[in-house]
C-alpha cells in the first residue's frame, strides 16, 4: 500500500443510515479520520442522542483529514434493490472523498466497490472509530434530509419517524398512498395507489 505524504496509511471508514425504512434514499458515508486529531465520543450512531450526533458531526467535519456523504435514491433503491443501492452510496461515498483511501473499512458484511481493498466489519460503528464516525455522519444528514422532505410531503411524519414503518407511518400510508419518496418494493408500499 502506498502511505501518503507524512507516512500515513489513509484508512476509510464507511456506513450507512437508511436501509430500513418505506421511504427516502439511503445515506452512506466516508471518513478518513486524522491521528492527530482524535475525537472523542465516537461510536454507534444509534447509541447517541440527536444533539449528540450533531455535535460530533460538526468535530468530524472539521477534524477529519476528509470526509463525505453520497446517496442512492428511493427510486434506485426500487431498480437495483436495498442491498445494491446501499453499495452503490457506499462507493459514492468513497469515490467523492477528496483524498484517495489506502485501505476502506466498512460496517457489516457486504463490501462495496471502492477501487482499493476493503474489509467489512460486522457491528464496526461500535469498534472502528472511522466506521462510527460515518455512521453519525450518515445518520445526521439522512435525518436532516427527511426533516426537509416533511415539508415537501406533509402529512406522512417524516420528521419525526424518519421514514421507518412506525405505526404512524403506516397509517398516513394508508390513508394517504405513497408519495414519490416511498419504496415502491418495500413490501408495505408495494401495491398501493399514489397519494392524490
Amino acid at each position: 500500500m502506498i502511505a501518503d505524504s507524512a507516512g500515513l496509511l489513509l484508512i476509510a471508514g464507511v456506513d450507512e443510515a437508511g436501509r430500513g425504512p418505506l421511504a427516502g434514499p439511503v445515506c452512506a458515508a466516508a471518513v478518513i479520520l486524522d491521528p492527530a486529531r482524535p475525537i472523542p465520543g465516537l461510536g454507534d450512531s444509534k447509541q447517541l442522542s440527536p444533539k449528540r450526533r450533531e455535535a460530533l458531526e460538526l468535530a468530524i467535519q472539521s477534524r477529519s483529514l476528509a470526509w463525505s456523504v453520497a446517496w442512492a435514491s428511493a427510486a434506485e433503491i426500487d431498480t437495483i434493490n436495498i442491498l445494491q443501492a446501499t453499495l452503490l452510496a457506499m462507493a459514492r461515498a468513497v469515490a467523492a472523498l477528496e483524498r484517495r483511501p489506502d485501505r476502506v473499512l466498512v460496517d457489516g458484511n457486504r463490501a462495496p466497490d471502492c477501487g482499493c481493498p476493503v474489509q467489512t466489519i460486522i457491528g464496526g460503528d461500535a469498534l472502528v472509530p472511522a466506521i462510527g464516525a460515518a455512521s453519525i455522519l450518515a445518520k445526521v444528514a439522512r435525518d436532516r434530509l427527511m426533516c426537509r422532505l416533511d415539508l415537501d410531503f406533509p402529512g406522512y411524519g417524516f420528521a419525526a419517524h424518519k421514514g421507518y414503518p412506525t405505526a404512524v407511518h403506516r397509517a398516513a400510508l394508508r390513508r394517504l398512498g405513497p408519495c414519490p419518496e416511498h419504496r415502491r418494493s418495500f413490501a408495505p408500499v408495494r401495491g398501493m395507489k399514489d397519494e392524490g
